[in-house]
């Protein structure tokens, strides 16, 4: 994986504000300024179109393919780091939507169609994920519009937007509240240089005491560190990026599991299946035959 994730800026992201515009629409490649572990005041609605890679929102951790779209809330951490190969570019990754809760709280002051929105924007202080071929089709046709647009017309197609979401009834809550917010450019440097080499790292025996020092920090303060800024320990973190490695594999290879489990970074198979299990509520074997039974019937509706 290349190295062009490790980056150094401080975790808060000041959005660049046009006095004309109440909505703004970005969109940014891979390696970029932005790919960091960070958060800003504004909500952001996020859309992946090109590369994959791991998803980290507070103390959440997943994959993410092209068509991934997620709701942030203020102040959620957040980042996307795309899988790549050394010097690999994706110049055309992401589709971003910011909007601020002034917005919408003065626009409820005018509109009383706007408290439709309340528990969406609700359950995006956890981050959510949306689900739905038909949903992400439409979520990426009205920000292409978007990107082209201005004035009103940018305004009521937000609107629409925001409506579709709201109603969306496939979603998925994201992070729990379990992680304090990191400050300081210094702890956000840090922060970044970890999680960056954990995930480039975690397939092997990676140790706290390794990245404790890859950073320049005592392991005992790093550990404490880490745990409050991600929400989990450690040994928890590279867990939980290796389950979710497995289930790549199990859902886009015929791999052997057994191999699956080596590759993910498990040093044993019996170590592996308890992990799994403990947190998928299933055996690996399930799980791919579960996968592939969803895969069989959006298959057979499409067709």
């Amino acid at each position: 994986m290349s190295n062009s994730g490790r980056l150094t800026d401080p975790s808060y992201e000041l959005i660049d504000e046009q006095h004309e515009c109440s909505v703004l629409y970005r969109e940014h490649g891979f390696p970029h300024s932005l790919v960091r572990w960070h958060y800003h005041r504004e909500y952001e609605l996020h859309l992946i179109t090109e590369s994959s890679g791991k998803v980290f929102v507070g103390d959440y951790i997943g994959t993410f393919y092209p068509g991934h779209l997620v709701l942030v809330g203020p102040n959620l951490p957040h980042n996307w780091i795309s899988h790549a190969e050394e010097g690999q570019q994706f110049p055309n990754r992401d589709k971003v939507v910011t909007f601020n809760d002034e917005l919408v709280q003065s626009a409820k002051q005018v509109f009383p169609e706007m408290e439709s929105l309340s528990n969406l924007l609700e359950r995006a202080q956890f981050g959510i994920e949306f689900f739905g071929d038909q949903l992400i089709e439409r979520a990426h046709e009205l920000m292409n519009q978007m990107s082209e647009a201005s004035g009103l017309t940018r305004l009521s197609l937000f609107l629409i937007l925001m409506e579709l979401l709201a109603k969306a009834d496939k979603y998925k809550i994201l992070s729990s509240n379990n992680y304090l917010l990191v400050t300081g450019e210094k702890n956000i440097q840090r922060l970044n240089l970890a999680v960056n080499y954990i995930v480039e790292h975690y397939a092997r025996n990676v140790t706290l005491e390794e990245v404790a020092e890859h950073v320049s920090m005592k392991p005992t303060y790093f550990s404490k560190f880490f745990r409050q800024a991600t929400g989990r320990r450690f040994i928890e973190f590279v867990t939980s990026l290796r389950i979710s490695k497995a289930c790549e594999l199990l859902s886009n290879s015929e791999k052997p599991i057994t191999d699956i489990c080596f590759e993910a970074g498990f040093n044993n198979i019996s170590n592996f299946n308890r992990r799994f299990i403990a947190a998928k509520n299933m055996t690996p074997s399930d799980y791919r035959k579960e996968t592939f039974e969803r895969a069989s019937e959006r298959w057979s509706h499409a067709s």
